[in-house]
């Protein structure tokens, strides 16, 4: 039985600064169809979805929808300002005439709380108007969403963040039932628990669905079709993600393939034209006009952009042990506490990920980690020779007005990337940024241009710890990928909040979840099975972990100088001599690499190569001494904890 389409889309076309965005798209949507719109940054993907609900006007082309088929929208983007009321009515207006009903009612039950109602009369008027409309179902429904998504529906929208607005933008466009729901990046600002009740919804109640998301979890869950934007050409392929990136894959070698063989094709056809008049004497115009066309073809190829190139910047290594929290508490000022008697020990070149409901206190947990907030009780020792980078989540803290050029570099045209000097331009083309985009303000950068940026000013500095907090927002899969190794591939240590729970596998060595009552345990690798967190039925129900959290039972004890006076004078001193050492001796490696050192006198020559290998020498008997202090106070530490 052929499924009924719903909505029909022919020959889009739109053109931005010369360049195609859509080139004569066509799009056909089917009952039952949930398909995962995909692409590279900033290749158009909003931007359909929005022609595609009549909200932007393409160039050329046509969209069919006819009047029965409703559909609802959840953007990238909000507009703050354009919202106004309680979080309950604007979730309510997804429902139409029915919301506006229930909207009435909670305000006249609201005004007669406050005593400003006109009385009762007032507010059975309201309430006939709602049994007019069938509305008491839609307010359980309504409330569900409110509870599913954490949210409180007396709360002004005006006093809201950016991502609280967009779970109840979310709330909006699912209540009421659409035929076609159209979601971009829905997962971004949901915790786990979140992530999954939406897939269970909408597998259950929204059998159309076409959404953009960065989240390979969530695609490989719900998508049963893939439809590909790239370089304004639209592709449906009719498989699951797995499968169509395979193919894809064999797609791309087998374009590069067919342009070599017309790239050596036009070559030959070029010398048999450049034989001049005996070519020609032969009246070979058919020849000729299949050169011309060849031609056109090579013109008109659309090179793929080139793939991300990220580097991060590392510093010199750190100590041995980078964080050694013992039975904290944190919060702010005098409230509760939102983590309860926590230790944990992080070493060098360890991955953490950090996991929990939103407003658990995932951020708070490392600010106390970082030393940037004090413990409500216990304490927090810092490594030596930290170099830390920290990334937020909060992409709104980019200068709305300053091009990402000068937020990357100060407004130098140049920076230090790598230990060498590089133009900014060149170095933001390694994160996928032309020129064009790289002058252009943070505010009109899509939100993976954005999250790209970030990541450009982070790994800009030098760093042997990273601290990432929800570094996959928006990011296409080919760069979310390349994200991914260098992660790995980082000899430092990296402290990472993310919902992106395949992000978490690849990358975590260990994780930090939050259960009840600011309990934190933490995982050996990623949780494998997320739908467990937090479920406290039964001691079946609880994963194994590497380590739990231990309950304080008194308060820490002040703790013993682990090393002698001049042992520690020592362990502080030497990262500095280490890194005085290593200057000079690349200092030294430069001047015998120059033209002309092995034409001075051989007296100098002798004194350089001395040098040098007295450097390397103390170099490592530095480093060796690092290692021995630091086992040092590690087998003093686990000898106290014994005898306590």
């Amino acid at each position: 039985m052929e499924k009924k389409a719903l909505l029909t889309a022919s020959q889009l076309c739109l053109n931005y600064i010369g360049q195609p965005i859509l080139d004569h798209v066509d799009v056909t949507i089917h009952s039952g169809d949930r398909l995962c719109l995909v692409g590279r940054n900033g290749v158009g993907k909003s931007t359909l979805i929005h022609i595609l609900q009549r909200m932007q006007i393409p160039d050329s082309g046509t969209v069919h929808l006819p009047p029965d088929v409703h559909t609802a929208h959840l953007a990238q983007e909000i507009r703050k300002e354009d919202m106004e009321g309680t979080v309950y009515a604007l979730v309510a207006s997804g429902l139409g005439l029915q919301g506006e009903s229930l909207t009435a009612y909670q305000q006249q039950m609201a005004a007669l709380d406050r005593g400003q109602s006109r009385g009762y009369q007032a507010l059975e008027a309201a309430q006939q108007e709602v049994e007019r409309h069938n509305g008491w179902g839609a307010d359980q429904k309504i409330q569900e969403m409110l509870t599913r998504l954490k949210l409180d529906g007396t709360a002004l929208t005006s006093g809201l963040s950016s991502g609280v607005l967009r779970r109840v933008l979310l709330a909006k466009a699912l209540v009421g039932n659409p035929d076609i729901l159209f979601l971009d990046e829905p997962t971004n600002h949901l915790d786990m628990q979140s992530i999954q009740w939406l897939e269970d919804y909408l597998l259950r109640h929204v059998p159309t669905l076409v959404f953009v998301s960065h989240d390979r979890a969530f695609v490989r869950r719900l998508a049963n079709g893939i439809l590909e934007l790239d370089r304004g050409t639209l592709a449906r392929w009719a498989c699951d993600y797995d499968t169509y990136a395979q193919r894809k894959d064999a797609a791309l070698a087998s374009e590069q393939q067919e342009w070599r063989r017309q790239d050596q094709r036009l070559a030959e056809e070029e010398t048999w034209l450049r034989k001049g008049l005996k070519a020609r004497r032969k009246r070979n115009m058919g020849r000729v006009r299949a050169l011309e066309q060849l031609r056109r073809e090579c013109r008109q190829r659309r090179q793929r952009e080139g793939q991300a190139q990220m580097a991060i910047q590392e510093a010199r290594r750190s100590g041995r042990v980078v964080v050694e929290a013992e039975n904290i508490s944190l919060g702010h000022d005098q409230q509760a506490s939102l983590v309860s008697d926590f230790s944990l020990v992080i070493q060098r070149g360890d991955k953490v990920g950090i996991v929990g409901p939103n407003g658990c206190g995932k951020t708070t947990l490392l600010q106390g980690l970082l030393g940037q907030l004090a413990p409500q009780k216990g304490a927090v020792r810092l490594g030596t020779n930290l170099h830390i980078a920290y990334s937020d989540q909060m992409r709104e803290t980019l200068p709305p007005e300053i091009p990402a050029r000068k937020i990357v570099a100060g407004g130098n045209d140049f920076l230090d990337a790598g230990g060498s000097r590089q133009h900014v331009v060149s170095y933001l083309r390694d994160f996928l940024f032309t020129p064009e985009r790289a002058q252009v303000p943070s505010k009109l950068l899509s939100g993976g241009e954005r999250n790209r940026l970030l990541l450009a000013v982070l790994f800009s500095k030098p760093a042997n710890v990273l601290v990432l907090d929800e570094p996959t927002n928006d990011l296409d899969s080919e760069t979310l990928e390349l994200l991914e190794a260098k992660l790995v591939e980082f000899a430092g240590t990296v402290l990472v909040v993310s919902h992106d729970r395949q992000f978490l596998e690849n990358v975590v060595s260990s994780t930090l979840v939050f259960q009840d009552k600011g309990q934190v345990v933490e995982y050996a690798g990623a949780v494998p099975d997320w739908g467990q967190l937090g479920d406290e039925s039964g001691p079946e129900s609880r994963l194994k972990t590497r380590k739990k959290t231990p309950a304080a039972k008194k308060e820490p004890k002040a703790r013993p100088m682990r090393l002698t006076f001049a042992q520690a004078r020592e362990l502080e001193r030497l990262p500095e001599e280490i890194e005085a050492r290593e200057e000079e001796l690349a200092g030294l490696h430069e001047a015998m690499a120059a033209e002309g050192f092995y034409r001075q006198e051989g007296s100098a020559i002798t004194a350089a190569i001395s040098r040098l290998e007295s450097l390397q020498a103390e170099i490592k008997a530095a480093y060796e001494r690092w290692e021995e202090l630091e086992s040092l106070c590690q087998k003093q530490e686990a000898s106290l904890t014994a005898k306590n």
